[in-house]
């Protein structure tokens, strides 16, 4: 979601910047009993500070995004043993990952000060999972939260906060922001030619649903149950069925969305400051289990129980 500040004046936050979502096709969503089946939760790893996001390297290791309130983070590699140990030190307000070809791209900057005041501190990095290494993408972003990967080595990025909206970063390190119409939009998911967008702190908790060809054409809206801010949906990721994984964060929960009939059930409770939700990718990793992060520094695997 985002660096600094507590959670609780996060959540007074969305009186103030919650923003009325535009006219789209809107998909209300119910809740199926028992249509997500049983799950469980079992711990893979704690104590590893804020985390705000996951993402799995390919190469057998976990990538987390480590915050901190006061002073910079890091991204960490966890084992499937749960060792953790550093990929990048001193990185200040780290956010969204994607996995490419041997290396991790993630954000900086994902700050509440930098995304309430427009500070452009905000940048687009990638680190050499083998040895190490750091490249700088793009600098001059603000508070660049969610990241998905376009085509033709492009990136898509979200803004939270003062002045919500999505920007695109070139491969060239220019950017250029594709819309701002979306509300406080935050986490980022794509499959195939489809973007995923999650919203935060507006009234009504929505997920957008963008065609990665044609970003600031038509948007389609499924609406989720309760309120928002109390809500506070997260990252969000396509599972192996098809389905959407909807982090709420403020809610403790984590939430599986039908994208065509826009029905949702709650899959897991009990998670406090849910931040990001990942399905397995690796060796050591299960395919078919959802990883969790939250700002409690703890990492879960869910798992349907068979039957």
């Amino acid at each position: 979601m985002f660096r600094a500040g507590s959670v609780v004046a996060a959540i007074a936050l969305g009186s103030v910047v919650a923003l009325s979502a535009p006219a789209q096709a809107s998909v209300p969503a119910d809740r199926s009993a028992g249509s997500c089946g049983t799950w469980t939760s079992s711990v893979v790893a704690t104590g590893a500070g804020m985390l705000e996001n996951l993402e799995f390297d390919g190469d057998g290791s976990m990538v987390l995004s480590q915050s901190a309130l006061i002073g910079p983070g890091a991204l960490l590699k966890v084992a499937p043993d749960g060792t953790r140990t550093t990929l990048v030190g001193d990185v200040t307000g780290p956010g969204g990952l994607v996995a490419r070809e041997g290396s991790v791209y993630f954000t900086t900057g994902n700050s509440t000060v930098s995304g309430l005041f427009g500070i452009a501190d905000g940048s687009l990095r990638k680190v050499d999972v083998a040895d190490g290494s750091v490249t700088t993408i793009a600098d001059g972003l603000v508070m660049p939260n969610g990241l998905v990967q376009l085509d033709d080595n492009r990136f898509l990025t979200a803004r939270t906060l003062a002045r919500p909206g999505l920007t695109v970063v070139n491969s060239d390190g220019s950017s250029s922001i594709v819309r701002e119409d979306l509300g406080t939009v935050d986490g980022l998911a794509r499959s195939g030619s489809t973007i995923y967008v999650s919203t935060t702190f507006d009234m009504v908790t929505a997920v957008h649903i963008l065609d990665a060809n044609d970003l600031g054409g038509p948007v389609r809206t499924i609406t989720l149950p309760g309120f928002g801010p109390a809500n506070m949906a997260d990252d969000l990721t396509v599972g192996p069925d098809g389905a959407l994984y909807v982090a709420f964060n403020a809610g403790g929960k984590v939430v599986r969305v039908d994208p065509d009939s826009g029905s949702s059930c709650e899959i897991a409770s009990g998670l406090p400051f849910t931040s990001a939700v990942k399905f397995g990718a690796g060796p050591g990793w299960d395919p078919n289990a959802l990883y969790t992060t939250g700002f409690l520094g703890d990492v879960h695997r869910l798992e349907r129980v068979a039957g």
